[in-house]
């Protein structure tokens, strides 16, 4: 009965730990673990009973036990996980497997000291420490991943020693399993093993599959040996190691048709959402493309919020980062804005082709919230979709681009030989065309590809000039400009704010020269504020109010 009770306490002890730091640390997976914790309380039942002389209900939890680690080690190697691509470990423990059901049943079974050891839980420790050993290989120095390495050993050594002597020095390692499992539960690290990673899937190769294909032919070729041997002794090794066989075979065939299904509807919702960002016309179309997109390649309750930016003013106005990211040392273009081993992450893919920056320098960048684990399964596909999305908004850019170039140039045509002195001026107020008149008054010939309008009006109006277009609406500004020979020409600027225009997305300024009146104040609206007056009208007037 002492016994039995020190089961008791250590089964709940080990389960209650896995279950505590399973909700304490958040994994980005939890069902592996809370099956690592029914594994363990099926094993302190079984104990229980075995310690109370049950040995048959015993064997039924242990049984269990077996069924809920297999469950776990599914989880903990399913695609997108810190395996990556767990083919090669599915062949390679199916070939153990079978190696392990030969070595059995024509070496130690012959033996009578080998009799007493079971055969089916000594292919499951070992099939439970191979993939124990290969986390620890996939996440380097991680103490949780080594802490179930630890455990699966110790119930390997327990699992053959025992039989051989039964007492409580050969039992320590079931207590080391549970101690290394409820340990393992609770370390920080635990995190990193169920960390959502995306599939690298590996090309087919013939020798593996025929490794596969020998590894589930085994135990039915020993099954045979011994039918016709006449004496069938090992039936229920032959049986659980052809179970375990061809379940790691039907594991991986459901891998490789998982990952084709998942690369099939990638690819049609990418080639779904070119087309329609082909025909896409200006930035709503290529937003709605996007965003539709984004519901093909992933699941409906994936994604809790998308946000498409096509500049970084717009990523401004969300609290978001612009194009200029961090970056990411596995080579991808997009980043993650949160905490990567949380349940939910931001995930930003900018809107960025180098090559065609000029067409479009404002950046952008494609924004999604959602569950962390569906984001790195897409993030491929979403940075390809960002690219397309892209590549489309600078094609309108470019052509609305050529269109105000070919607007500009019919203006230049058509006013070349006309009196008018007209601006067409960007929203940075940079000089987009100037007519002739304009620079025949200004005695320049040609003005600066990079010239802005503050280079053309006084310093002293500059602010005045530049508080009136920034203000929505059209209107009328007195300003001074100043000449090559830095002399200056009173006008009078009425601008028209087709900033809102397809074609013209600016400022276009009618001026007209002000400055041969006799008293400028006289030609100047009536305003009740001076300070509203431009800088040359106040020192002007000042110096007719003195002249005497």
């Amino acid at each position: 009965m002492l016994r039995a009770i020190e089961w008791i306490l250590l089964g709940s002890a080990s389960t209650t730990a896995i279950i505590a730091g399973a909700w304490w640390r958040r994994p980005a997976r939890f069902l592996p673990w809370i099956l690592l914790a029914s594994a363990i309380a099926c094993m302190g039942i079984g104990d229980v009973f075995y310690a109370c002389d049950l040995g048959d209900a015993a064997e039924y939890f242990y049984l269990a036990m077996f069924v809920m680690v297999a469950a776990a080690l599914v989880q903990f190697t399913r695609g997108g996980s810190l395996l990556v691509d767990r083919a090669r470990l599915i062949d390679l423990l199916a070939w153990a497997c079978s190696t392990l059901l030969v070595i059995w049943v024509f070496i130690i079974g012959a033996t009578h000291e080998g009799g007493k050891i079971s055969a089916a839980d000594v292919i499951g420790d070992l099939l439970l420490s191979t993939v124990a050993m290969r986390l620890v290989m996939a996440a380097g120095r991680n103490p949780s991943a080594k802490l179930l390495l630890s455990g699966a050993v110790g119930m390997l050594i327990s699992d053959i020693v025992y039989p051989l002597a039964p007492g409580p020095f050969t039992e320590i390692g079931y207590i080391v399993l549970y101690v290394a499992w409820g340990v393992a539960a609770l370390h920080p690290s635990m995190t990193g093993l169920t960390q959502p990673m995306p599939p690298r899937p590996q090309p087919w190769r013939g020798r593996w599959a025929a490794l596969l294909g020998a590894s589930v032919a085994t135990p039915p070729l020993v099954l045979l040996y011994e039918a016709i041997r006449g004496d069938v002794r090992d039936g229920v090794v032959i049986a659980v190691a052809g179970a375990i066989t061809l379940t790691l075979a039907i594991t991986r065939l459901a891998d490789s048709v998982t990952l084709s299904t998942q690369a099939l509807n990638r690819e049609r919702g990418l080639r779904t959402a070119s087309a329609a960002l082909v025909a896409a016309v200006d930035p709503p179309a290529v937003d709605e493309a996007v965003r539709s997109a984004v519901t093909e390649l992933l699941p409906a309750a994936a994604v809790r919020n998308i946000v498409f930016a096509a500049d970084d003013r717009q990523l401004l106005a969300e609290a978001l980062p612009g194009a200029g990211g961090p970056s990411d040392r596995s080579g991808h273009r997009s980043w993650w804005l949160q905490d990567p081993q949380a349940d939910e992450a931001t995930l930003v893919c900018p809107l960025w082709l180098e090559p065609l920056a000029v067409a479009r320098p404002g950046g952008g960048a494609l924004v999604l919230t959602g569950r962390r684990d569906d984001l790195v399964m897409a993030r491929d596909a979403l940075e390809v979709l960002a690219g397309q999305a892209a590549l489309a908004l600078d094609r309108i850019s470019l052509v609305e681009a050529v269109g105000r170039r070919d607007s500009d140039l019919y203006l230049r045509a058509v006013i070349r030989n006309t009196a008018d002195m007209m601006l067409v001026i960007d929203e940075d107020l940079r000089i987009r065309y100037a007519s002739p008149a304009l620079r025949s008054l200004l005695d320049q010939d040609e003005l600066s590809p990079l010239a802005t309008l503050g280079d053309l009006v006084h310093p002293d109006d500059r602010g005045l000039v530049r508080r009136a277009l920034l203000a929505s609406g059209d209107g009328t500004v007195f300003c001074a400009l100043r000449r090559a020979d830095h002399t200056q020409v009173y006008v009078e600027m009425t601008y028209r704010d087709l900033r809102a225009d397809r074609l013209v997305q600016g400022f276009v300024l009618t001026l007209r020269d002000v400055s041969k009146a006799h008293h400028p104040v006289e030609q100047m609206p009536h305003l009740d504020h001076v300070d509203e007056l431009p800088a040359w009208v106040n020192r002007r007037s000042a110096q007719h109010k003195f002249r005497y």
